[in-house]
Formats: structure tokens, C-alpha cells, sequence
């Protein structure tokens, strides 16, 4: 029986993988910082690389350039204190963003995690002004415990010649 509730609580459908992905946006548009850091794991990569002049991504965030890089949640963790406290002159006034997910597809379905894809568009609004930024997200869910969380966020940013500070909320 417990095999049985493991595996159940492992498996997670289509819709739930999309309730997910959508409660994650919500939350970022709803500033909702602290429920928005319980949707990673401790482990968690969170990583935006950046283009190279040749028109190829970066490859490795320890040596070359990143948009954004945390190697754990603690990253995210400080980013969102800094926020929380507003104590981010970049992020103040803050951003009124709506996200918007779609082509959300399963490339891999391991046991105890699922490897995403999906594309993005973001509208942010801020000092009388609309910026919009898109994008395509890799994501690695792990799917053994009560809530999945993300393990892996690679967040390919197609628009990246930007205006403005980017920061966690506006992808």
C-alpha cells in the first residue's frame, strides 16, 4: 500500500504539472514573495543566461556571463528579503507584471521528477510605462513529496536587449 501512495503522490497529471506553472506566475504577480520560495527546493538552480555575441547562450554560469544566476534557494532567498524589506533601489516602486504561460509540454518523466518546457510572455508596468519580455523556461519538478518543487529553472530570455534592471518577477 505504501509502494501505492508513493507512486500516486510521485505521478503528477498534466493539469496538475499546469496548476503548478500558473500558481508560481500568480504568485510573482501577486507579489506574493514567501509562498512564491516555497514553490523551490533548498537545491534549486535558478539560472538566465545571457547571449553571446555569436547569437549562442552561455554555458556555464561559474565562467561566463548570466542575466541572473542562484545557484540555490539561499539566492533567492536574499533577493526576495531584499525586496520584502525594500531595500532593492532597482526594484522600487515595484513592477505591476502580468505572466502569461503557454506551450507547456513534458520532455522527460522520471521517477520522483519531470523535466518541463514551456514559453512565456511577461507585461510588467512600471513609472508610466509597459516593457513586455518573452521567453522559453526549462524546469526540472521534483514530484516526491506533498507539493512538487522546482529542482532547476533555466529561463531563456528571447528578448535580451533590455531597457532596464530584469530581475525574478518580470520571468
Amino acid at each position: 500500500m505504501t509502494a501505492v501512495l508513493e507512486q500516486s503522490r510521485a505521478a503528477l497529471s498534466y493539469g496538475d504539472i499546469c496548476a503548478f506553472l500558473y500558481r508560481e506566475a500568480r504568485l510573482l504577480d501577486d507579489r506574493e514573495w514567501d509562498e512564491w520560495l516555497e514553490c523551490y527546493a533548498d537545491s534549486a538552480e535558478y539560472w538566465m543566461p545571457s547571449w553571446t555575441d555569436d547569437d549562442a547562450l552561455t554555458t556555464d554560469p561559474q565562467r561566463e556571463i548570466s542575466l541572473i544566476y542562484y545557484g540555490n534557494r539561499k539566492g533567492l532567498e536574499d533577493r526576495v528579503y531584499r525586496l520584502n524589506t525594500e531595500r532593492s533601489s532597482a526594484s522600487t516602486p515595484e513592477a505591476r507584471t502580468s505572466h502569461f504561460i503557454a506551450n507547456v509540454e513534458v520532455l522527460a518523466n522520471r521517477e520522483g521528477q519531470v523535466d518541463l518546457r514551456y514559453n512565456w510572455h511577461t507585461l510588467s508596468h512600471r513609472y508610466q510605462e509597459t516593457a513586455q519580455f518573452f521567453g522559453t523556461t526549462f524546469l526540472t519538478l521534483d514530484t516526491t513529496g506533498e507539493t512538487p518543487k522546482i529542482l532547476k529553472k533555466k529561463i531563456v530570455l528571447k528578448d535580451d536587449y533590455i531597457h532596464q534592471v530584469i530581475d525574478v518577477y518580470h520571468v
